[in-house]
């Protein structure tokens, strides 16, 4: 499934995000930047010791923040890492931070002439947050930000499988909806 805003297509996929073949893939990361389960783990062995090596020295990273980095082994040229918030439902502060954190690896991604670009779910992993929450936020960040920056062509969005794949798609119908958008399924 893919919409399309200005010049940039927006797909969703289900798959292995440490094989995609763009620019740069998305890393949710810990604040850490040095590796742990799930996403990062597997980006962190894909790219191999080097990429740890690297994120040794960015200093870590706040929550909601993005940093970038080389991909090493992946086939992408770079990995960008975001952190993403932890879920608590009582916390105003979590669905802005998520949203920040899309929002920044956008904007990490221009500043480094990316023009495809792959995320995974941020936060929806051990962090907890819930599908059906983070996919309209998620996918909102990313198609406002597209509405207002051209230089970026594709955005896939890879999810690890089918419930996580259709929860997405569902959500995307309603924010292009929203946004007067045209789904193409497919």
């Amino acid at each position: 499934m893919r919409v399309q805003i200005n010049r940039t297509i927006l797909q969703l996929v289900q798959g292995d995000i440490t094989r995609e073949e763009v620019d740069a893939i998305v890393n949710a990361a810990n604040s850490t930047l040095l590796g742990g389960g799930g996403v990062d783990g597997a980006i962190h062995r894909a790219a191999g010791p080097q990429l740890l090596a690297e994120t040794r020295t960015l200093g870590g990273c706040a929550t909601g923040d993005a940093k970038i980095s080389r991909g090493y082994r992946l086939k992408a040229r770079h990995v960008i890492h975001a952190v993403g918030p932890v879920y608590n439902p009582r916390d105003p502060d979590v669905p802005v931070l998520l949203v920040s954190a899309y929002r920044r690896s956008l904007e990490v991604a221009l500043a480094n002439s990316v023009t495809s670009i792959a995320f995974p779910a941020i936060s929806t992993g051990v962090y907890g947050y819930p599908v059906r929450e983070a996919a309209p936020l998620a996918l909102g960040a990313i198609l406002d930000f597209c509405a207002q920056h051209e230089p970026i062509t594709l955005v896939r969005y890879v999810l690890f499988d089918a419930p996580a794949l259709a929860q997405h798609e569902k959500a995307l119908r309603a924010v292009a909806a929203e946004r007067r958008l045209i789904i193409v399924e497919g």
